[in-house]
């Protein structure tokens, strides 16, 4: 992920929530062998957003509910099968950035067992994605 800082509308640097090395298998590939039997995929996100509030009242309702943010992006992993990373990585930062509070989301999705002939310890497709993008 990128590790640079996201600063809110008052110029503070935001709070981050991360969900790391999430697993979820998906039949997502160029190849139609994987797109046959399919491999598991492992997700980070960093959600960047204001979380005082939330730290104040002690209220789950003022930040990101993680638990239910988790099964939402591994329904996008088993969800219908892409053929890019790149475009797996972009549908779980849009269900990121459906979380009101997020002002930005750092999504990797690894994908360790990439069809790939030579020796290599992982490959991922990292992408930062702001809500006023869209």
């Amino acid at each position: 992920m990128t590790g640079q800082a996201v600063f809110g509308p008052a110029g503070r640097e935001l709070d981050r929530v991360c969900l790391v090395g999430l697993t979820a298998r998906g039949f997502h590939g160029v190849l139609a062998e994987e797109r046959r039997t399919g491999q598991d995929f492992v997700v980070d996100v960093v959600l960047h957003l204001d979380t005082r509030q939330a730290a104040r009242d002690d209220d789950l309702a003022a930040t990101v509910d993680y638990g239910r943010l988790a099964t939402a992006v591994a329904d996008v992993v088993r969800g219908p099968a892409v053929r890019l990373v790149e475009t797996l990585a972009d549908r779980i930062a849009a269900v990121c950035l459906a979380e009101q509070r997020v002002v930005a989301v750092d999504v990797t999705v690894h994908k360790p067992h990439a069809p790939v002939l030579e020796p290599f310890g992982d490959v991922r497709v990292e992408l930062r994605r702001y809500r006023d993008e869209s």
